[in-house]
């Protein structure tokens, strides 16, 4: 066994062991067949593959792992979804909120870094203290896949958030991805590079995609519905009738025979 293991090798132990591996765990995760232990003796050199697992999986610096850099890991995985373009007033001292509807949410996810494409986009100021400080942008609902929190063609008024690790799980966000904009709840995995999009509506399954498919996210911050009385004037129309049919059985019974 040798004793003079180079940094790199001790350093590539140090790892499996502060994230409490065995070698049989750390060889799985990192794609090496049967364990760890020759690399770990210095029998087997560490390979371009395994150091890219590391980056890849664990963020451990390359450079850190051969004494080039004091800094053991980078956040490769860190990714900016603050929006891509803004529109300003004609003052140019306050952000407008543009509304994105449904069919320009199809075009969203191409034109995202085309400021001339958001000129088509309805754009105003909202003078009310809750949309100060940040940027925001409402969304038209497709589909019943979040009823019945929210429906067809409500909108939702959107916060940007700038990125995936400040996102916080079970609360709703809108999804910009690299193919379209979906509205959903986030549900983010331990030590996976993939989330969850969850619906509100049972009937659809839960939508798994990369975090680097990722472009913008917007946290639902409040919503327009043009639906409001629906239900309740459906609930009190069927009390009316329940009512109304309830008399007629009391007037029947008071009839003389």
């Amino acid at each position: 066994m040798k004793t003079d293991l180079p940094l790199e090798i001790k350093r590539f132990k140090q790892i499996r062991e502060e994230n409490n591996f065995t070698q049989s765990e750390f060889a799985e995760i990192l794609n090496i067949k049967n364990s760890t232990s020759d690399i770990e003796r210095g029998k087997t050199k560490l390979s371009g593959q395994v150091i890219m697992m590391l980056l890849k999986v664990l963020e451990v610096n390359p450079l850190w792992l051969y004494g080039e850099s004091f800094q053991k890991k980078l956040d490769v995985h860190h990714i900016n979804s603050m929006p891509k373009i803004i529109s300003m007033d004609e003052t140019n001292s306050r952000e407008n909120m543009l509304l994105v509807n449904q069919k320009a949410a199809a075009g969203y996810p191409q034109n995202i870094g085309d400021a001339e494409w958001y000129h088509q986009l309805p754009a105003f100021e909202m003078p009310i203290p809750q949309f100060r400080n940040a940027t925001y942008r409402g969304f038209q609902v497709e589909g019943d896949s979040m009823e019945p929190n929210l429906h067809p063609e409500d909108w939702v008024l959107g916060k940007s958030v700038e990125s995936l690790q400040q996102a916080l799980n079970h609360k709703v966000y809108v999804f910009v991805l690299q193919d379209s904009v979906l509205v959903k709840k986030l549900h983010k995995h331990p030590n996976s590079h993939k989330i969850s999009l969850i619906s509100t509506n049972s009937y659809y399954p839960p939508y798994e995609v990369e975090a680097s498919e990722i472009q913008e996210i917007w946290e639902v911050t409040s919503k327009l519905t043009f639906s409001i009385n629906e239900n309740s004037e459906n609930s009190m129309l069927k009390k009316l009738e329940q009512s109304m049919e309830d008399l007629k059985t009391q007037l029947n019974t008071l009839k003389p025979n």
